[in-house]
């Protein structure tokens, strides 16, 4: 009888052994077939179309970084910007966006429009921002376009621009009036102290580059993924 019973209480521990191993392999062969999914994958492709605050920005390579990470696939982020620009120039380059052929379309123009030594009026630039939203979206019709409002301007440089937040608002509603999406990094800008957010903006407009990958980035990956960051 003692027999009896040791003998079957050995075959339940190598069937619960062998379950055991089974489900490991089975997770290994998940992880195994997951990164390979990713790694089969063509990457993101995200175009950054904008001003200096794009073409000095420095925060593209943390937000390839982290929206690869959290997406679990590859992650590529081109610009198309030059300083001092302007929504007139954005009109004329519109092209060279679509031959990136990107599945997002990070915007910001109004900046420069501002400048009070640039000339473009509130209208003007109002009128150029939906001329290059209807482009795209024609032309991009599976793309999604995201404009948004980056950091605040002070010193000189926030004194030539007297008017940026009413640039800002008609940017935005004409992206909300083709139901495009806005995303607004100013809030996160300024959450530092005072001290803070005048040594990271230090000549009143650009950012340094580290502190800029971490207030912008990290919103933009929210925004991007929303709920599907980490699945």
């Amino acid at each position: 009888m003692i027999g009896l019973r040791l003998w079957r209480a050995v075959r339940i521990r190598r069937r619960r052994a062998s379950g055991l191993v089974l489900l490991l392999a089975c997770l290994g062969m998940f992880s195994i077939t997951r990164n390979s999914y990713a790694e089969g994958l063509a990457p993101l492709k995200i175009v950054a179309f904008g001003t200096s605050l794009t073409a000095r920005g420095g925060w593209q390579p943390a937000l390839e970084a982290e929206l690869a990470a959290c997406l679990h696939r590859p992650v590529k982020v081109d610009s198309v910007a030059k300083s001092g620009e302007t929504s007139l120039w954005a009109l004329t380059q519109v092209d060279r966006v679509v031959a990136e052929q990107p599945d997002i379309i990070l915007i910001e123009f109004y900046a420069n429009d501002a400048a009070l030594q640039r000339f473009v009026s509130l209208a003007q630039s109002r009128k150029n921002i939906g001329d290059i939203l209807d482009q795209l979206r024609q032309r991009l019709p599976q793309a999604r376009i995201i404009v948004m409002a980056m950091n605040p301007f002070s010193g000189l440089r926030g004194l030539i621009r007297p008017f940026v937040d009413s640039y800002i608002s008609v940017h935005q509603a004409e992206a909300q009036k083709r139901g495009l999406e806005f995303v607004d990094h100013r809030p996160n800008w300024q959450r530092l102290a005072p001290d803070d957010l005048a040594a990271a903006i230090p000549d009143g407009s650009h950012p340094l580059p580290d502190i800029a990958s971490r207030i912008i980035a990290p919103e933009l990956v929210k925004h991007i993924a929303g709920n599907n960051c980490g699945e």
